[in-house]
């Protein structure tokens, strides 16, 4: 089996062509976007079709969905497989996605049941999962030293939100919209394991936001659905957003809290705060060393496990992460991961488990090994292969 994969820079990509790797007999890389972000529908285009004219592919791979990569795959009549990790991914309202090439993994049940029916023999269901091979071989490199830089109470790995939040371009105003959608985005914040900030949304409010503030452009040949771009890109953004600095503050307040983010820290001044965290070889090694990995699930997932838990797990860490709808499909409660759905419950687990080590440790080591038995990266691709 040959492959064709186009890359972008997903930290993703790596453990895909590896694990990829054990199935295939070979596997080609398209790297023009990795070095330049900026490139052109046509550029892509060129550079797929010159590589599908020099060698015979079974299929093209890339993390997420590229409309241009659908259509160069259906015009040589081969397979586009693509695996969705994040949300939103507006290039999924494309009318690109009803290709019959197209083998579209996504890995957010919520999301699944929104676009299926837009390719229902082509659009798949599949939860995320981890490179046990790489992870594994990395926490046993573990060192003194690393044992004295990371090891921590508490952890949290990732993005405030901040630097990507396009709500905050709405300027105070005093009118209604402001106040209705700040409402909104105050009552997302006080519920968990259900997003709807979509159907909370009126075509007039819509209408409204846009003429206030520079709002997303779908391409021409796509669904034009402003009600979600709103929710997601905007509302959902902002959500996550004050979830984290709130969270994040308010457990600083009462213990000790490593934070590792490239986004701008001053507004949290009782974290630790370290930097960015290297995604593939430190990021592990935190997971593992500290006592409570904190997750908090961006709010365009609206029902599936993100990436960050599959790492946490990987590294044998303990996740303490706000609930969503899918985690009881996979784990036990309280048994192999754990979960809030308020900030007193947060505090009052974070208080818990740091007095109970034993319990901790154990949960975190059940969680590692259900991960790893069922839901491995390479258990993952065995089935995408079969399913495609």
């Amino acid at each position: 089996m040959n492959i064709l994969f186009y890359r972008y820079n997903s930290i993703c990509e790596p453990d895909m062509i590896e694990v990829l790797g054990r199935y295939s007999n070979s596997i080609d890389e398209i790297t023009i976007e990795m070095d330049d972000k900026n490139i052109s529908s046509k550029e892509c285009l060129c550079a797929l079709s010159s590589a599908l004219q020099q060698k015979k592919y079974d299929f093209v791979f890339s993390i997420n969905f590229f409309p241009v990569i659908s259509e160069v795959c259906n015009i040589f009549k081969i397979r586009y497989v693509c695996w969705i990790v994040d949300s939103p991914v507006m290039e999924l309202y494309s009318h690109s996605i009803r290709n019959s090439c197209n083998r579209i993994f996504l890995f957010d049940y919520a999301l699944y049941e929104e676009f299926y029916q837009e390719n229902p023999a082509c659009i798949y269901y599949l939860p995320l999962g981890s490179n046990y091979h790489r992870i594994d071989n990395l926490i046993g490199t573990i060192t003194k030293e690393d044992k004295t830089r990371f090891s921590a109470d508490i952890s949290f790995v990732g993005s405030l939100y901040t630097e990507k939040c396009p709500y905050n371009h709405l300027k105070e105003d005093g009118s209604y919209l402001k106040g209705y959608l700040d409402g909104l985005i105050e009552a997302q914040l006080k519920v968990y394991g259900y997003n709807f900030l979509e159907e909370c949304l009126t075509d007039q409010i819509v209408a409204e936001f846009k003429n206030k503030i520079p709002f997303y452009q779908f391409p021409e040949k796509s669904n034009h659905n402003d009600k979600a771009a709103m929710a997601h890109l905007y509302l959902g953004n902002k959500v996550t957003e004050q979830e984290r600095l709130r969270l994040l503050g308010l457990v600083s307040t009462y213990f000790k809290l490593d934070l590792y983010t490239g986004s701008d820290t001053a507004s949290l001044p009782n974290v630790n705060a370290r930097g960015l965290a290297k995604s593939m070889t430190e990021m592990p090694k935190i997971f593992h060393l500290s006592k409570i990995n904190l997750n908090f699930t961006s709010k365009p997932i609206r029902s599936g496990l993100p990436l960050r838990i599959w790492d946490i797990m990987s590294a044998g860490g303990f996740v303490l992460t706000n609930f969503q709808i899918e985690i009881p499909e996979y784990f036990e409660i309280g048994k192999e991961i754990e979960t809030f759905s308020s900030q007193e419950e947060l505090l009052d687990k974070i208080t818990y488990y740091l007095e109970h080590e034993e319990e901790r440790k154990q949960i975190a080591s059940n969680g590692y090994e259900r991960a790893k038995s069922e839901y491995s990266l390479d258990t993952r691709i065995g089935q995408m292969l079969n399913m495609i």
